[in-house]
């Protein structure tokens, strides 16, 4: 029924990609100036919640370079190798480099669990001013992230916004650890530590999400019920659509491909069945750029369901 994969609105889709790619740009930027500067803070100022804080965007520095591979990797058109495209890279490069944060999270908080009871020096006051900055950085990532990522309809960009936001949150452990430290004396040197352990389980933790993520998106999971919602709804807009059997939409990478079986009058010609299926590939394929390909299967309309036929679409039903 479909005349293979092609790319819909390939304006569009350029687009969107140099949006994502600029936003990953900016972070990967923005991510190895902290990185350096609370590393050495944390080297000179001897202060390990600093060094695991630095540790962390180093990762995003990291995170960025491969989603960047990727993403350029994943615009470049279907061979005979690989005929569906390249869009999985993306979450082949997230799945790798989270288990690699993951990784070097799980030393670092092994590092600070034995520096708990050493006596060490005390930050001085200019680690603060490093921390406090982290934090408003972070924050002002994540609201510039999550606004292009919720535009662009890209759920990568929206997990890395999080992402963000969770780094700030650890950078405000970072600075009350340092705060405790500073203002409590020598008896609470350990809440430097205690800071770090802070930071390494959030790192922990957005590491698993994006491991779960990218697994269930290499495994061909059914994407969000509300896009595939909006699929089904542009599908049934046409007139000569009496109703939608199945829709199957899986992700890869920015982009998604569907199968859908449309229901139409069995009494239509071959030609006339033809016709409709790529009118609403058309329409779909205008409708949502995100949509790399659609592959259209057609259905005799029965005029009553079978009983033995749930009345609730199984794509919208909860698992």
């Amino acid at each position: 029924m479909t005349e293979g994969p092609r790319v819909p609105r390939e304006e569009s889709r350029a687009a969107l990609y140099r949006e994502v790619v600029g936003a990953a740009v900016l972070g990967l930027v923005v991510n190895a100036g902290l990185g350096a500067a609370k590393l050495v803070g944390g080297l000179v100022g001897h202060s390990f919640a600093l060094i695991s804080d630095a540790v962390n965007s180093l990762g995003d520095v990291v995170t960025s370079l491969a989603v960047l591979v990727a993403l350029r990797l994943a615009q470049r058109p279907p061979d005979r190798e690989h005929p569906y495209g390249h869009t999985r890279a993306e979450a082949i490069a997230g799945l790798s480099v989270s288990l690699l944060v993951l990784g070097s999270a799980l030393l670092v908080g092994t590092e600070a669990i034995r520096r708990l009871p050493e006596q060490h020096e005390i930050p001085p006051g200019w680690t603060l001013v490093i921390a406090a900055v982290n934090v408003v950085i972070k924050e002002v990532l994540f609201r510039y992230k999550i606004g292009i990522g919720r535009r662009t309809g890209s759920r990568a960009l929206v997990a890395n916004a999080w992402d963000h936001r969770a780094d700030a949150f650890s950078a405000l452990a970072v600075l009350i650890g340092l705060s405790v430290v500073r203002w409590g004396g020598p008896g609470y040197r350990f809440a430097d530590e205690v800071a770090a352990l802070v930071v390494m389980a959030i790192i922990v933790r957005s590491a698993v999400v994006l491991v779960w993520e990218s697994a269930h998106e290499l495994m061909d999971a059914q994407a969000e019920g509300e896009f595939v919602s909006r699929i089904e709804a542009e599908a049934l807009a046409d007139p000569e659509v009496k109703g939608v059997e199945t829709l199957w939409v899986r992700k890869s990478g920015l982009e998604y491909f569907a199968d859908i079986h449309l229901e139409v009058d069995p009494q239509l010609t071959i030609a006339e069945g033809h016709r409709i299926g790529h009118r609403v590939k058309d329409r779909l394929l205008e409708a949502f750029p995100t949509l790399r390909d659609v592959l259209v299967h057609l259905e005799p309309f029965a005029d009553e369901p079978s009983q033995t036929e749930s009345s609730v679409p199984p794509w919208t039903q909860e698992p």
